[in-house]
């Protein structure tokens, strides 16, 4: 009780004299600030850190039970820690013997980051603001979770040849217990599908062990559910601690990735798995025929490998089939890596999947069990979450693995599963555009405008009213000699819409990458792709973003040594709607330099007209995206003018023969775009920056290739009765023909795909062989030896009538007596 009226005391003191941080974190106040850029400015309130926390770890599994520590706030031993998340869900918390205040992440049905308060007096207030990222099971470290030795056996477990002890481990310091739970707990959906009523609901089952040893492995022999549990076919294994009651909701443990419960169904599984799958797919066949056609409205798959990889703005890895990983591609054999559609589509939030093979060519399930799948629900979830079929994961599940399970890979029966998971081919795809930023700096517009902008300040790289698409760019002097008159980018920052803001920024400390969300920095320490706002952000390496906005516009920042590289990706959607240093995206190369009054560069050869076109293009005050929260930034740009025309760059590469870099210049610098190269070596001084300059040029011109429109004819099917050759369908590609023994082909047995997107010849058939002549010859045949038969029959008939008919009258005369 003292406590709660002591705190109580100090907020109002704190509230009285408006300097709280208390329900103000994020905001900057008259006498300090609460704001995430008050610690470098020296500028926050006394509370602060007491009350805008971190925390560590920052992320968990999205079914939750991890304990994570609120850094940097002090907590009594009396105190009674109490966590909301999302502002509705409550778990209790606690003190550690240092005065450390923990809380448990609950089980969400919701990905990214969602709100924290916490509470030091048993709910009574929440004076303490934060924030937890929930990530898909799919995508957790394994370092934070527990995982099932060979899954594959789990989840084949009761079919012909699969059984025995199953095992499972995790990290003992996810569960800070000597004895453990081992609790199997389940997931359904209930209620009448895209009703108001459908909903998600995970369950506890029932426990497999009881104060099991702490020893991070667990083995047992399967058993079948009692109980009726065996109608639960998805689930996940929890290890908490043994202390907790059976089942209690929101408690340190280690959770298992959600899996095919086929371990434990029932009797009539382990007899006789086929055809207890079979009864399951006919079943789901006649619900999917119930369902709304979602195929309508997802996105079609690129034609090769190569665009899959390349079109990042709306494509990325399928982390169960990823080729930089030597994925086994368990549910796609044949193929060797896969993408998913990053946005789930507008209204049924469906998916779509799309796999290569080892050629780079597209895998149809016409072709093969490997091939590309759409989904009813998107694997990855989609906002707002929290009901089907947006539900990260566990959605994807129930309506799309467990049918392939039962079709494909429980029983023989796929031509049901992809009666209604058909491959779309990529007729329809277009590739994106795309335009890019290096060196010092250079520019390659989206339709391949090449031109050098050395200006000092902050600038538009791309807007789209109409999308409400922003990119801006920041450049900043190279550091070296005071002769030194060029200028590199050093940070982006762009929103869609309503979205988080995104920064990433040359990390001044280290040599790589700082990511900034609405002015805050990002650690991808723990996670290397976050759900935010309006946005997702993937960064595998400290020297590698890559920004996916709904619009499907994809940004990618490389740093390379000393300069940024950035490469903005824009479907065709933004065709006519893009202004700013990357050009108008139209295919009109000619109105790509137009300065922001509207008027175009007339002279694309002359740099100082170049440099007013650039100059032009400076960010206003008012709509600057970026990050102030250095002394240096804040009297750099935020005080001054966006541009700065003090800054004069040396617009040409200076032909100093007597120049000692000349040598490497010529050696680093050679071939296509090597005035890109030369500039950054003799007037930046530095050969390293040069050949990152060569780097990213040709990267750039990789991606433009990749990323070409190929032609697709269309999936090509193999005659009834015959075979085909070929599962390439793009321009150039042949598809031969045959037939089956005792058919005859009918049309072309050689297919070409031509560049009009068609096939030549005609369409193939296999037929039983033509034989009229033949059997008329036989018939003739036939009806002339019958008749030489009954003739033949005839005459002899006739001529023993005569021999009769010559002895009759000796039988009637007397015989002589010497003849007797």
């Amino acid at each position: 009780m003292n406590e709660r009226i002591e705190v109580c005391i100090y907020l109002f003191i704190l509230f009285w004299t408006g300097a709280t941080c208390a329900e103000n974190c994020g905001r900057k106040l008259d006498t300090c600030s609460c704001h995430p850029t008050c610690e470098s400015l020296g500028s926050c309130c006394s509370d602060y850190k007491e009350s805008c926390v971190n925390t560590s770890p920052y992320s968990g599994s999205i079914l939750g039970g991890t304990d994570f520590l609120v850094l940097d706030a002090t907590f009594n031993q009396s105190s009674y820690i109490v966590c909301r998340f999302d502002d509705r869900i409550n778990t209790v918390g606690y003190v550690d013997k240092v005065g450390g205040g923990h809380c448990i992440s609950p089980l969400l049905y919701e990905t990214g980051w969602v709100s924290l308060q916490i509470s030091s007096d048993n709910g009574t207030t929440f004076d303490k603001a934060g924030s937890w990222l929930s990530v898909h099971t799919g995508k957790l470290d394994s370092r934070f979770k527990a995982v099932l030795v060979n899954s594959t056996k789990w989840q084949y477990y009761g079919t012909p040849g699969v059984g025995g002890n199953l095992q499972m481990t995790w990290n003992t310091t996810l569960v800070n217990a000597e004895k453990v739970n081992i609790e199997l707990w389940g997931y359904r959906e209930t209620g009448e599908p895209y009703s108001e009523y459908w909903q998600g609901e995970w369950q506890y089952l029932y426990s497999l062990a009881k104060d099991h040893p702490n020893s991070g492995s667990f083995s047992f022999l399967p058993k079948i559910a009692e109980d009726g549990f065996s109608n639960w076919e998805l689930g996940a294994l929890r290890v908490s601690s043994g202390s907790y009651p059976d089942g209690m909701w929101n408690v340190q443990a280690a959770w298992s990735e959600d899996h095919a419960l086929a371990w434990h169904l029932e009797e009539s599984f382990r007899q006789n798995s086929t055809a207890w799958a079979v009864d399951k797919c006919l079943a789901w066949d006649q619900l999917e025929n119930q369902l709304p056609n979602f195929l309508t409205e997802i996105i079609d798959c690129p034609c090769t490998l190569a665009q899959a990889r390349a079109d990042t703005g709306r494509f990325h890895t399928d982390y169960g089939c990823d080729i930089e990983k030597g994925s086994v591609c368990t549910y796609h054999p044949g193929s060797v890596h896969c993408v998913r559609a990053i946005q789930a589509s507008p209204k049924y939030a469906a998916g779509q999947q799309c796999c290569y093979d080892s050629t780079g060519a597209q895998v149809l399930t016409a072709d093969s069990i490997g091939g590309s799948t759409p989904d009813r629900a998107h694997d990855w979830g989609s906002p707002p979450f929290k009901k089907p079929p947006r539900i990260p994961g566990q959605s994807h599940w129930i309506y799309d693995v467990l049918s392939f399970y039962y079709c494909c890979l429980w029983s023989d029966n796929c031509h049901y599963y992809f009666k209604h998971r058909p491959s779309s081919d990529c007729r329809r795809y277009q590739s994106p555009s795309s335009a890019v930023v290096f060196g010092d700096p250079h520019f390659i517009t989206f339709d391949g405008v090449s031109y050098s902008f050395n200006g000092k300040g902050e600038y538009t790289l791309v807007r789209s009213q109409e999308k409400e698409l922003t990119v801006q760019g920041r450049t900043e002097p190279v550091k070296g000699e005071s002769t030194i008159k060029a200028t590199k980018l050093t940070a982006v920052a762009m929103k869609e819409g309503s979205s988080d803001i995104i920064e990433v920024r040359q990390d001044g400390r280290h040599d790589g990458l700082e990511v900034l969300r609405n002015q805050q920095s990002l650690s991808f320490a723990e996670q290397n792709w976050m759900d935010l706002k309006g946005v997702f952000v993937f960064s595998p390496t400290s020297t590698n973003v890559t920004v996916m906005f709904p619009s499907g516009a994809g940004v990618e920042v490389r740093r390379r040594g000393e300069t940024m590289t950035t490469t903005v990706l824009l479907p065709e959607e933004f065709k006519d709607s893009t202004l700013g240093l990357l050009g108008k995206m139209n295919g009109d190369a000619k109105d790509d330099l137009t300065l922001s009054d509207g008027t175009l560069v007339q002279d694309h050869s002359n740099p100082e007209e170049l440099f007013n076109f650039g100059a032009s293009w400076s960010v206003q005050n008012t709509s600057a995206l970026f990050t102030y929260d250095s002394e240096y930034l804040l009297n750099t740009y935020y005080f001054v003018p966006r541009h700065d025309p003090s800054f004069i760059p040396v617009f040409s590469v200076p032909e100093n023969p007597d120049d000692p870099l000349n040598i490497q210049a010529a050696e680093i610098c050679t071939g296509q775009g090597s005035q890109f190269c030369r500039y950054d070596i003799l007037v930046g001084r530095s050969p390293l920056m040069g050949n990152s300059t060569r780097v990213s040029f040709q990267s750039h011109v990789s991606l433009v290739d990749d990323l070409k429109p190929v032609i697709s004819c269309g999936w090509l099917p193999p005659p009834v009765n015959g075979k085909k050759q070929g599962t390439t369908y793009l321009q150039g590609a042949t598809v031969k023909f045959s037939c089956d023994e005792g058919y005859t082909l009918s049309g072309s047995a050689e297919r070409t795909c031509q560049r009009n997107g068609s096939w030549s010849g005609e369409d193939t058939s296999c037929v039983v062989p033509n034989n009229i002549a033949g059997i008329v010859a036989g018939s003739v045949i036939g009806a002339l030896t019958l008749a030489i038969i009954i003739t033949m029959i005839v005459l002899h008939s006739r001529k023993q009538k005569r021999q009769s008919q010559n002895l009759q009258p000796f039988q009637n005369s007397t015989m002589p007596p010497s003849l007797t």
